[in-house]
């Protein structure tokens, strides 16, 4: 009884947003904030990061480990200001850009993970 009160609700929520005027702007809005926060969340977890391992200092990378570290970073960073065009697509793109964020991820970790 309480799922199904709780999805009645939600459902309520998108129906109310979708019908009443002005509620393709708030969607918006509350989409704008959510990428916000995750934007924010990815900034402060990379700050953290680098707190927790001063010692993890790009000098003392190879060659073959820095370059890795800065094409995936630079992948990333492409990856987020194409965020709106990579999206146009529909889901292929949503895909493609969930790809290219998870490889420079898995790339930057690598590049960590192998250093110790």
């Amino acid at each position: 009884m309480t799922t199904a009160r709780n999805v009645a609700i939600i459902l309520g929520a998108a129906l109310a947003l979708t019908v009443l005027p002005g509620g393709g702007a708030t969607v918006q809005v509350a989409l704008t904030v959510l990428t916000l926060a995750f934007f924010v969340a990815i900034a402060l977890l990379g700050h953290r990061l680098y707190l927790e391992h001063r010692s993890f200092t790009l000098a003392s990378l190879d060659d073959r480990r820095r370059a890795v570290f800065y094409v995936a970073m630079g992948a990333a960073v492409l990856t987020f200001a194409a965020t709106p065009r990579l999206f146009s697509f529909g889901g292929v793109g949503v895909i493609a850009w969930l790809a290219l964020i998870g490889a420079s991820s898995y790339a930057a970790f690598w590049t960590f993970a192998r250093r110790m």
